[in-house]
């Protein structure tokens, strides 16, 4: 068992519906000791790797994402959920889903932080259907750019969205891949992994 299972297994909290709330640790109260393990672990698994830029989406995978760019010493560039008056110019947009929160929003980034130099790595949270990371490639391919590969902190390996991404030919790495879990319980079984 790796840290962020251990530390799932840990705080974690089933909920019925397939909810797993990890907000004690890493998407409300953040323990950055955690995050910065995180970020480490993704930079081992994509360090050879062309990575000019890190990619995520608000909110909860921002200090995911800080981390991973500060090991890569890229700089980190997060999708918005709305427009605001800050932002001026052009701007990428992708319509995405979120299993979470039950509705759709369109994700924006200005098209003054993506190029067609930049390989991006994209990372998030969590992976359940895929329709944040989907949007999130629709974006840096819609730059020009290159997705270097996918970094998730909990993927839930019984919902599609790691299936998809992987059969897009992507590289998709989760620290942690969910297989069941059990409201009744309160006990997750995790997929192993190399």
């Amino acid at each position: 068992m790796n840290f962020l299972e251990e530390r799932i297994v840990k705080d974690g909290i089933v909920k019925e519906g397939n909810v797993l709330k990890v907000d004690s640790f890493l998407n409300h109260q953040m323990d950055v000791a955690l995050m910065d393990q995180i970020g480490e672990e993704f930079y081992k698994r994509f360090k050879n790797k062309k990575v000019t830029k890190i990619l995520t989406i608000e909110a909860s995978g921002i200090a995911i994402a800080c981390s991973v760019a500060r090991c890569f010493g890229v700089p980190m560039v997060f999708a918005k959920k709305s427009k605001s008056v800050n932002i001026d110019g052009d701007v990428f947009v992708a319509e995405v889903e979120s299993f979470t929160h039950k509705n759709k929003n369109n994700v924006i980034v200005s098209k003054r932080f993506l190029s067609a130099d930049d390989h991006v790595l994209i990372v998030d949270d969590f992976l359940a259907n895929g329709c944040a990371l989907q949007g999130l490639i629709s974006i840096v391919e819609s730059a020009g750019a290159t997705v270097a590969g996918l970094g998730i902190a909990i993927e839930k390996g019984f919902q599609i969205g790691g299936r998809v991404i992987r059969n897009l030919g992507y590289h998709l790495e989760s620290l942690a891949i969910v297989d069941s879990m059990d409201a009744a319980t309160g006990s997750v079984e995790f997929r192993e992994q190399k």
